[in-house]
């Protein structure tokens, strides 16, 4: 439902923009409030003054407007809606939100936001299809970014194919069922993600190979089905999602913690490829080689975050699901781990390095639970991450 609801419109530089306009109307008649926001190249299709007209209020297109700015406009736009709808998302635009870049209003109030983000894509069939497109939509996607369409139909230029801009209220029914969230709306999940890094001394650290990509596909699977995530972090090379809580950690005693105050929670995942190890006392200065042989280095063992959890006899998590990355005789180290550590399930796999899981971009797991052992082929990791979450889904339902 849009009633009463604060949509943020960006509408891109494409012939696809006249249906903002339809979009507006079809908002406003609902109920719901829409602020927009034009690039400047939308102002070569559709006029400033129309698209005011129908949505009752100024139209937002200068990332300079002192007046604005001065109170943080760009900011405060970002924050005040919400959602965030771009329609049409050009391929420019899409380029820009995949890339980061905040050089005009519309990116950098996309930048900004701490909301969630919609597309509906609209561009020539050659460069809907094109690669780098295809990457910026798999960027995109991965960051929790949610889309509709582009539908299959005639192009402006003559052509026929993928890249027509979805009907004004097919992206109004995207628009509600964002708003409407999902069949984790109202549960509060947990996710840790990414590699520890345990000081040496101030410049060196132990670490592990660990992206971070799997748990923040994760994450942006959990919120797309409406949970609140909160979202607890090492020093990983992907971004967060758009929408979770972040709380950025270092060390995993930090990450311990963090933890702990994030509680309580329904479901409580852990990605993070948590170091198992820490030097008992970092050197307060950097290390030198002195000639006279190595430094002596103590180790002391890690908490044990998992464990720490699952085995809450108060406030434990419904769901409490653990990650076991192996580089041989997979299943059984990790159903010896799930019984060890007492979480629910456990998904497990191989991070050898000839299978170029650990960092890359796909996933071969297997899940582990009291049923029994299911092995699951190789996918992206967005695509385990969507199949995780249902799954998560689903056992809360019952």
């Amino acid at each position: 439902m849009v009633q009463g609801r604060h949509i943020l419109l960006i509408i891109g530089g494409g012939i696809a923009a006249f249906k903002a306009l339809d979009l507006i109307r079809r908002l406003r008649e609902r109920g719901a409030r829409v602020t927009p926001v034009m690039t400047r190249a939308a102002h070569e299709f559709v006029t400033p003054l129309s698209v005011s007209a129908l949505a009752g209020t100024k139209v937002f297109s200068e990332l300079f407007d002192l007046t604005a700015e001065s109170e943080m406009g760009h900011i405060e736009l970002s924050r005040a809606a919400d959602l965030v709808v771009v329609a049409p998302a050009t391929a420019d635009l899409m380029a820009k939100m995949a890339g980061g870049q905040a050089d005009d209003l519309a990116s950098t109030v996309l930048m900004a936001t701490d909301k969630r983000v919609l597309i509906a894509p609209a561009m020539n069939v050659r460069m809907w299809l094109h690669p780098a497109c295809q990457r910026n939509l798999a960027v995109l996607q991965s960051d929790g970014i949610l889309t509709v369409g582009p539908n299959d139909g005639d192009m402006a230029c003559g052509e026929h194919g993928p890249g027509r801009m979805s009907e004004p209220l097919e992206i109004v029914a995207a628009i509600s069922s964002a708003l409407a969230g999902g069949p984790l709306d109202g549960r509060h999940v947990l996710v840790t993600s990414g590699p520890t890094h345990e000081p040496i001394d101030p410049v060196r650290y132990i670490a592990n190979r660990s992206s971070g990509a799997q748990g923040a596909a994760l994450a942006a699977a959990l919120l797309a089905l409406g949970a609140r995530v909160t979202f607890v972090t090492g020093p990983a090379r992907v971004a967060p999602p758009l929408g979770a809580e972040v709380v950025r950690v270092e060390t995993a005693q930090q990450m311990l913690e963090a933890v702990q105050s994030a509680l309580p929670a329904d479901v409580a995942v852990f990605a993070a490829a948590v170091g198992d190890w820490r030097v008992a006392q970092p050197s307060a200065q950097k290390l030198k080689k002195t000639g006279s042989g190595l430094p002596q280095l103590e180790f002391h063992e890690n908490p044990d975050i998992l464990a720490t959890v699952a085995q809450m006899t108060e406030g434990r998590p419904g769901l409490v699901v653990g990650f076991a990355a192996e580089t041989e005789t997979v299943t059984e180290h990790a159903k010896s781990k799930r019984a060890r550590k007492g979480c629910d399930w456990i998904v497990a796999n191989d991070v050898s390095p000839e299978t170029g899981i650990m960092g890359g971009t796909e996933n071969a797991v297997t899940l582990i639970t009291a049923e029994g052992v299911e092995d699951w082929p190789r996918m992206g990791k967005d695509a385990v991450a969507q199949r995780l979450a249902q799954r998560i889904a689903g056992a809360l339902a019952h």
